[in-house]
This record gives structure tokens, sequence and C-alpha cells, in this order.
């Protein structure tokens, strides 16, 4: 890519859920309901079209489908090997407002949800639910405040969620049944999306926290946030060799990479 960064793809309305897949940018394009792979020349192809409201988040089982979070139905869509979509697992019981995905190594699936925008005073309604492969879904955390993206650390040990209304990032211990333990903060940086790479550090988009090495603060990776007054655009791919960083423009919902040499992070 020439000079500091290059439009990667224009005409967006509202581009979510940005990951690397598969050596090419994935994302939720909500006004038209899809699921878009671009490459880095800018080629996108319609990967699913949701018969929901809209695509609100992606991740991906270790067999490799895609699943796809339609918030505003609670639905967990599942896309099939021939390209169709169907229902993962029945969700209805967890609550309404789901938002964010993330899939750990064993196939755990994280969903949080609970996104008020106006709660009460001193209220956090938010949650962080488990899928577990054989299907089955369970609450195992409650009090988040506003939950938006998560990740998973490397070693599997350690998930994050960004609290958007907390102005943090909370962290717990993955026991070995999924659930979640040892609730902590993470760092106090706010965040929507946010992305893990190996570094060792955290950081909001346009910014950069102490690196969490020198501080002495959890080894287990980095984690990039963009911060909600940006703009649309979400969580940015862990892209591996691809130098980039990713974002999304609010005056031309295009998404642009930045070079990156420091970092695998997007």
């Amino acid at each position: 890519m020439g000079g500091m960064s290059d439009v990667l793809l224009t005409g967006l309305k509202i581009g979510e859920s940005a990951r690397w897949h598969e050596s090419r940018l994935w994302l939720s394009h909500w006004g038209t309901q899809q699921v878009l792979a671009v490459g880095l020349d800018g080629t996108a192809e319609v990967m699913a079209v949701v018969p929901t409201t809209m695509p609100f988040s992606i991740d991906w089982l270790p067999d490799g489908r895609m699943l796809v979070v339609a918030g505003p139905e609670s639905r967990l869509l599942r896309r099939e090997p021939d390209g169709s979509l169907v229902d993962h697992t029945d969700l209805s019981g967890l609550g309404g407002g789901l938002n964010e995905i993330v899939v750990d190594g064993r196939g755990n699936i994280y969903v949080n949800g609970g996104t008020e925008f106006h709660p009460d005073a001193g209220v956090a309604p938010g949650f962080v639910a488990l899928v577990t492969p054989d299907g089955a879904a369970r609450r195992v955390a409650d009090g988040i405040a506003f939950p938006n993206g998560m990740a998973v650390t490397p070693d599997g040990s350690t998930l994050i969620v960004s609290e958007s209304f907390a102005g943090a990032l909370t962290a717990f211990d993955i026991e070995p049944d999924g659930s979640l333990a040892n609730r902590r903060l993470w760092a106090s940086v706010p965040g929507d999306g946010i992305v893990m790479d190996t570094e060792g550090a955290c950081g909001p988009r346009g910014g950069r926290t102490p690196d969490r090495r020198a501080s002495g603060w959890p080894r287990a990776g980095r984690c990039w946030t963009r911060s909600r007054s940006t703009g649309p655009g979400s969580r940015a791919p862990s892209a591996a060799r691809t130098a980039a960083r990713c974002s999304c423009s609010p005056r031309t919902g295009g998404w642009r990479t930045a070079s990156r040499t420091t970092s695998n992070a997007c």
C-alpha cells in the first residue's frame, strides 16, 4: 500500500464487526443486511444476506462455519457450506439486545447483550452469555455497562469485554467449563470494538495506553479498540503479516487501511 493510508472500500452504510479471515477483511454491512468479504485490492464479495434487521457481528466456529448475531431478533445464525443461514441455537431465553460475539479455540461461543442506551441510574443491564458446543446457552456474567467488543487471549485463558458506558475493558478468567470468573479491570480505556494480538499492550484507535508489559499488566495480548466517537465501524481484525490498521470513515462510509509495521493488529 502506498503512503500512510489508502481507502479500501467506500459506499458503506455503517460497517461493523470487521474481522480478518482467510486473507480478507470481513465485515457486517448494516445498511444492506449483508456480510462482506473484501480483498486488499478493494474487491468486495457478498458472503451472506441475513433475513433479519441486520447482522450485528460475526465470528467463526473452529470448523470454519461463520456465525452471525442478529441482535434485534436475538438470533444466532450459522452459515452452512452451501451458503444458507440457519439458526445455530435458541437464544430467546437470554434477554434482548444481543450485540457482539467471540468464539474461543474450544468452540465455546460468547455473546453479549443487554445493550440499553438509557438505563436507570446506577444500573448496568448488560450480560455475557455462553453457548457451549452442544448448543446449551446460559448467562455467565452480568452487570456489564453496555457490552461491546469482546476478545479471547491467544492462550484461551481470558475473555475481555469492552464496557462502553464504563469506559473500561473488563477481563474474566475462562474456566474449564467455559464459565467466567475473577472479574477485574483490564484497562481504563473507552472502546467499542476490540481485537487481540500477541504483543502485550492495550490501546484505543488513534492512541495507545502505556505498554502493558512495561506497566506490569498481564502479557497475554494487546487489545486495540475503536472509540464510539470516531463514527461507524468497530472491531478490526488481527491481520497477521498484512501490516494494516483498518477504520471506517464517518464521512465517506469507507474502510481505510493505514500502514503499520510494528504490529499485526488491525
